[in-house]
């Protein structure tokens, strides 16, 4: 018998939700956030909770997940890339499916980022990479050890901080309609470059809001999918890919580009056997302001140095011709930690036609990722079309 592809539309996304609350939820511990969204997507998919017999998560182990459930699943996927995790965990989610691992994946995410509500301690180890060679020099968080790559990315570009506050004025303008948007005030480029300090060049406004939030999906075979009462809401998976680099920023193979966005766009691309043409939209993974400019050229949507006057331009914009992080994305509408879940899910919305600003004619959209700074990344091709 031959194995399925796990691209090309045989996979499905059939249930999607995000917690019921986002942005500052100190009564929810971490788990229950997990919890919370996973049964919302069960509900969303039209499913019993009983047909699941696949669990991915990044966090929590997957294991403790399950039982928090009362599942007993036959696979399991644990993967930690950072932020990116959900991206891979979809891919990995589609190559269990396909290989007849499991029927029924559900994938999870729950953060209690503001409020440290049942989060575990985790002391930094003295003897891991940035350990040694990182935090005894300041880099002890994302707004430190991001300053060096973007500094060297703006200037081989001839880019200015004005560059990176068009970034966030332009996911501001997607945020403002969305009650669920953590940041709703308009802003222009002169208030984010007023906006108070955080590191050189970042403010606060080019850095993420953080919230307590989380997120589920639920995928099976788009055979299986066809069967269900919400078949008509599917969103099918034609493509991905995924890379990793170094664990810390200053082993970076590049400073001015980075390789796993690269490489996993590439990829998805290829098994998607799709075109930058042929894409209506786009979920870039934007922790700090710098991400989408990185992303755009990385990626392949435009060349090397073209990206601010990309979004100067307004492209990314409401009205534009690539809309981009049509929720307010991780600067405006929510940031538990690990974003990428939410990337996914406002791909799925806009791809059912459910988002709260909703851009016509959506048939695919790209999502990209990034995990742990610049270690990781994580690509997928979403559609509402199976090919």
């Amino acid at each position: 018998m031959t194995t399925p592809s796990m691209h090309g539309g045989n996979i499905a996304i059939v249930g999607a939700a995000e917690t019921d609350r986002i942005g500052k939820v100190p009564d929810v511990s971490m788990i229950h956030l997990h919890t919370n969204a996973a049964r919302r997507a069960i509900a969303d998919a039209g499913i019993d909770i009983s047909e699941i017999d696949g669990v991915a998560t990044a966090g929590p182990t997957a294991i403790e997940l399950a039982d928090m459930l009362g599942l007993r699943p036959r696979w399991a996927d644990g993967t930690m890339l950072g932020g990116c995790s959900f991206m891979a965990l979809v891919r990995h989610a589609s190559a269990a499916i396909a290989s007849g691992a499991a029927n029924v994946v559900l994938v999870t995410h729950g953060e209690s980022g503001r409020s440290r509500t049942g989060v575990p301690h985790y002391a930094p180890s003295p003897s891991s990479m940035g350990g040694q060679f990182e935090q005894p020099y300041g880099a002890l968080a994302p707004y430190s050890s991001f300053t060096t790559p973007v500094l060297a990315f703006m200037a081989s570009r001839g880019f200015t901080r004005e560059d990176l506050a068009e970034v966030v004025v332009s996911q501001r303008l997607w945020a403002i309609p969305n009650e669920r948007a953590q940041r709703r005030d308009p802003i222009d480029v002169a208030g984010v470059l007023a906006a108070p300090p955080v590191a050189y060049p970042f403010t606060r406004d080019m850095c993420c809001v953080v919230t307590d939030a989380g997120g589920a999906l639920v995928l099976m075979s788009a055979e299986r999918a066809r069967d269900l009462p919400s078949a008509d809401r599917a969103v099918y998976v034609l493509g991905s890919g995924e890379g990793t680099e170094s664990v810390i920023v200053s082993q970076m193979d590049d400073l001015e580009s980075f390789g796993p966005f690269r490489r996993g766009a590439k990829e998805a691309f290829e098994t998607a056997g799709v075109t930058h043409d042929d894409i209506d939209h786009l979920m870039f993974y934007d922790a700090f302001a710098h991400l989408p400019l990185y992303m755009l050229e990385d990626t392949g949507f435009v060349g090397k140095g073209e990206s601010a006057e990309f979004f100067r331009e307004g492209h990314t914009r409401p009205g534009g011709d690539l809309p981009m992080n049509t929720q307010g994305g991780g600067l405006s509408y929510t940031h538990s930690g690990m974003y990428g879940m939410f990337a996914i899910q406002e791909a799925v919305r806009q791809l059912r036609g459910e988002a709260v600003v909703q851009v016509p004619d959506v048939h695919t959209s790209f999502v990209q990722g990034v995990g742990m700074m610049f270690g990781a990344g994580g690509s997928l091709v979403l559609s509402n079309e199976r090919p």
